[in-house]
């Protein structure tokens, strides 16, 4: 084995069982098998299921893996399976070197000792010994920036503070071979998380790092590959990041949601990219592309509608509002009966990811919702890099350079 290997996963699977009762006794069967010299049964028993399946990859020193997927993907269980939490059923995993894991911050922490007791329990249950405790624990208690609670006890903490105070034991303390990170930037408000992603990147540049996260950019930034799961199974595995965020995005599933008073509906909505329409039900559309909807709507009764179209990314947060309005700035009043709209949406400046769109119908004078349709006709960004921004301007600026200052 390549001495830079220091993770080594091979065909590794772990099956659960969605019923408690039946999993104690499956789990006492095993045992049994297990002390008899009996081979374990590979095979699904009822209500079990693959949570990991078949799972093999490498990570080299100075490599950072990236694991993404939907939630219950097996994502988690796979990092618990390579830091020891869980015995996986099929499989070898080979590691070497020291394991630091970021998992659960916190979680471990007694209640009704101080936070000043429970950095020194934490280091002992790390293996960490009482002098190297002393030697840095002013520099656990700046970095939590706790310095005015540290001898309160920690079930008087924020959940906040119970994060930042665990991921600040781990992060001083640990400087290990292989890294683990399950969701542990997002522990704060915004200048202890830059804090927290300074600390990772120093421990990544000796380290081997398996990181999990739903957060893309993040992902983008500090992964040198990507392994897309799905249902237990790897099903892209690649260090083109930009093609696995993309693979991401296209395994998530949207659905429409529907309010108002209900006397307006959206019948139909098709989208064109260039002038050439899409059919596709989720299409892919490039950055740059011209992008224009083409809305049917449908009002009822004896009342004047007012439209507005919008693009919501993947947790329907509204990005972009388009009022539909006529060449003055003014809505257009639409009757009752069926109306078929083009709406021009410009160029495609999205970040790569999953949108989709909302529309909404209003009565024009008492500006009650006729209609509001949430999640219509979902579609994919396409683009090499995700960035941190919302939306990017992919075309050509031209740069002048007014003054330059030379340092001697």
């Amino acid at each position: 084995m390549e001495e830079d290997v220091l993770i080594k996963v091979e065909g590794v699977s772990k099956k659960f069982c969605r019923d408690l009762k039946t999993s104690l006794r499956y789990g006492m069967a095993d045992v049994r098998d297990e002390v008899l010299g009996r081979p374990r049964t590979m095979e699904l028993r009822p209500k079990e299921f693959w949570a990991i399946n078949g799972i093999d990859f490498q990570v080299r020193r100075g490599e950072c893996l990236g694991l993404i997927g939907h939630n219950g993907a097996g994502k988690t269980t796979l990092l618990k399976t390579l830091n020891g939490l869980i015995k996986p059923d099929a499989g070898r995993i080979e590691i070497h070197g020291q394991v630091g894991a970021l998992i659960a911050l916190g979680a471990g922490f007694n209640p009704i000792l101080t936070a000043r007791e429970n950095i020194y329990i934490n280091a002992s249950v790390l293996g960490l010994s009482k002098k190297r405790v002393d030697e840095r624990i002013d520099e656990i208690i700046a970095f939590a920036e706790i310095e005015d609670f540290i001898d309160m006890p920690v079930q008087h903490f924020s959940s906040g503070m119970t994060v930042r105070l665990g991921f600040a034991v781990a992060a001083i303390l640990i400087e290990p071979d292989i890294l683990f990170l399950d969701e542990v930037l997002a522990v704060g408000d915004i200048n202890f998380t830059v804090k927290c992603l300074n600390r990772v990147r120093e421990l990544m540049r000796t380290s081997a790092v398996v990181f999990v996260s739903h957060n893309m950019p993040l992902i983008t930034s500090f992964c040198t590959r990507v392994m897309v799961m799905d249902h237990g199974r790897c099903v892209l595995d690649t260090e083109e990041i930009g093609v696995a965020v993309n693979h991401y995005f296209g395994l998530a599933k949207n659905s429409v949601q529907i309010s108002g008073s209900g006397d307006a509906s959206v019948l139909d909505l098709h989208l064109s990219a260039n002038g050439v329409a899409l059919e596709n039900d989720t299409p892919t559309i490039l950055q740059e592309q011209e992008l224009t909807a083409t809305v049917r709507i449908r009002i009822e009764k004896e009342q004047l509608g007012e439209m507005s179209i919008t693009v919501a990314d993947a947790t329907l947060t509204a990005l972009l509002v388009i009022p539909v309005v006529d060449e003055n700035g003014t809505p257009i009043s639409l009757g009752p009966g069926e109306h078929e709209l083009q709406i021009p949406l410009g160029p495609v400046e999205l970040n790569a990811g999953l949108y989709s769109f909302v529309i909404a119908v209003r009565n024009a004078s008492t500006k009650v919702n006729l209609c509001r349709h949430q999640g219509v006709h979902p579609f994919r960004v396409h683009a090499d890099r995700v960035h941190w921004a919302k939306f990017v301007r992919t075309g050509v600026t031209t740069v002048k350079e007014l003054e330059r200052t030379t340092v001697k």
